[in-house]
């Protein structure tokens, strides 16, 4: 039984090193990437329900981009707080902000979905640059960043969505972890000709695109999924590429309790379950293979069967995770995580099984 165990240790071990090396390395490993300024018209669209503080802030951002040809698309959806009053000071201000109202509808309502696509139907451009409320750039270049990605094929872009560091908070580093690790697996994977998601904290894509897939209509009961169900079912190894510039990042507000996050998680793992089944695959496989990397050699070290190739695999096994992350890391502007990268790993995987036998008995809330 436990030469059996062994045997599948080693097999977890190969297939982590798939992972990192083979599939996340076509990431992690790439060069720096450059851009060619493609100045082709865009349409910044921000959808936001009661984010009254947040637009106060984050709009003028958008408002001072260093592009020559925007407009800004600011959506309320139904909103209780003050956030339409913000959004129409805005419009008088700025002559580049268009404003859409969206009133409740009861086939609809309170689903974001729904509101993102009266905004795409009003942008006046084709191309079409998307954050959320609760977002701000990283640098005013961008717009310029990430719609220099754009090419006759690729019409589909999927950039990175940071959370802001919080200084000695160790659930901050622990976000900023699985947000460095989600975006190392998306970019790779799209590398590789296969996308299956990205965040509508940072992504843009040409019109049409949504129009072929008959924009949300095939899951718009789901109320989550407006960046990532979109991505799973639009992008491919065709129309589909990714920004990872250091100017074309957005950064966030991150959660600052360990209760708020895990609803959060919850709300996103529940998305994943409507992806394709291929990648519900790739993605279960990943994660079921680092669980088991965990509970494996405890086993084994307990019995002290064979505990130098044990102690061997797990050596090498961090070795070569470690730098595969910490090369990615070191693009998406990470580094300070990866010194906590065993600790913060096994807190993550026990969370990730929390929440998945949460969801199972219970159903998380959706769009506020």
């Amino acid at each position: 039984m436990l030469l059996i165990l062994l045997c599948l240790f080693i097999a977890i071990v190969v297939v982590q090193f798939l992972y990192y090396v083979v599939f996340f390395g076509k990431f992690s490993f790439a060069k720096p990437q450059t851009s060619t300024p493609k100045r082709v018209p865009i349409s910044v669209i921000v959808c936001a329900k009661n984010e009254e503080e947040n637009v106060k802030n984050f709009v003028p951002l958008l408002a001072e981009q260093n592009y020559p040809d925007y407009e800004i698309v600011l959506i309320d959806d139904a909103s209780s707080d003050e956030t339409l009053e913000v959004f129409e000071a805005f419009e008088k201000q700025y002559s580049n902000v268009k404003l859409v109202k969206v009133e409740n509808n009861e086939a609809f309502w309170g689903n974001k979905k729904f509101a993102l696509t009266l905004g795409i139907k009003a942008a006046k451009n084709e191309y079409l640059l998307f954050t959320d409320a609760d977002c701000y750039p990283k640098s005013n270049d961008w717009i310029k960043e990430m719609s220099a990605q754009f090419t006759q094929q690729k019409t589909i872009v999927l950039g990175y969505g940071a959370y802001e560091k919080i200084k000695n908070s160790f659930l901050n580093k622990i976000i900023r972890f699985e947000t460095l690790l989600t975006a190392t697996q998306y970019f790779s994977w799209a590398k590789l000709g296969k996308p299956y998601m990205g965040v509508g904290r940072n992504m843009a894509y040409k019109r049409e695109e949504f129009f072929k897939v008959r924009g949300f209509m095939d899951h718009m009961k789901i109320r989550s999924g407006d960046d990532d169900l979109f991505i799973n079912q639009a992008a491919n190894a065709k129309n589909t590429t990714v920004c990872y510039t250091p100017e074309s990042f957005t950064f966030s507000k991150p959660k600052t309790t360990f209760k708020d996050w895990f609803t959060q998680k919850r709300r996103h793992v529940a998305t994943a379950q409507h992806y394709k089944a291929s990648d519900r695959t790739q993605l279960a496989i990943f994660y079921a293979t680092q669980l088991l990397f965990l509970i494996l050699p405890i086993i084994l070290l307990a019995f002290q069967f064979q505990w130098i190739i044990v102690l061997s695999l797990i050596g090498f096994r961090y070795l070569f995770a470690w730098l595969s992350l910490g090369f990615a890391a070191g693009k998406l502007k990470e580094k300070d995580v990866m010194y906590w990268f065993p600790i913060i790993e096994i807190v993550l995987i026990f969370t990730q099984l929390n929440v998945f036998i949460t969801n199972t008995f219970s159903k998380p809330v959706q769009w506020k």
